[in-house]
C-alpha cells in the first residue's frame, strides 16, 4: 500500500501546482494508505480549490498514464529537468545520481522511494484534511488511497 501512496503524492502535487501554481514541497509522509503533502503557499485555499485538486488528482489516476523513472547522473538530470525536479529539503551534494520520477506534463520529481507503474494502479484519493499554518506559510493536505 505505501507504494501507491506514495505515488499518490506525485499525483496530488501535480494538482496542486496547475489548481494553486504552488511549486515547492516542504515535506511529505505516507502511513499505509493515508498521506500528507506540505507545499510552501501564503493562503488558505477555498473549498472549491480543495475539490478541484482532488478531482484533478483522480482524473489523472483514471488516465492510467505511465511513471518513468530515469536514474541519471546528477549533473545530467539538472540540465535535462532544472530546478523543477527538487524540493525545499535538499538532497544531499555527496547523492551523484539521482532517480527522477516523471509523469509527463504533470509532475516531475527526484525521488528515490519505489512507485507504481501507472497511475491507474493507485487507486481513488480521497482528500481528507487540510490545515494551512500561515506563520510558516505551508499548506498540508492529507489524503487516503481508497
Amino acid at each position: 500500500m505505501e507504494v501507491k501512496t506514495h505515488t499518490a503524492l506525485h499525483v496530488v502535487k501535480g494538482a496542486v501546482v496547475k489548481v494553486l501554481g504552488a511549486k515547492w514541497t516542504a515535506s511529505v509522509y505516507t502511513n499505509g494508505n493515508h498521506g500528507r503533502l506540505t507545499v510552501k503557499f501564503n493562503r488558505k485555499p477555498t473549498n472549491e480549490e480543495i475539490n478541484e485538486i482532488e478531482r484533478l488528482a483522480n482524473e489523472k489516476v483514471k488516465e492510467n498514464v505511465p511513471i518513468k523513472v530515469y536514474e541519471l547522473p546528477r549533473g545530467e538530470a539538472e540540465r535535462r529537468f532544472g530546478d523543477e525536479m527538487y524540493d525545499l529539503f535538499p538532497i544531499p551534494p555527496e547523492v551523484k545520481t539521482l532517480r527522477v520520477v516523471v509523469i509527463d506534463g504533470w509532475n516531475i520529481n527526484a525521488c528515490n522511494k519505489e512507485h507504481t507503474k501507472t497511475t491507474g494502479e493507485i487507486g481513488e484519493i480521497k482528500i481528507r484534511k487540510v490545515r494551512f499554518r500561515k506563520s510558516k506559510e505551508l499548506l498540508e493536505i492529507s489524503f487516503d488511497v481508497l
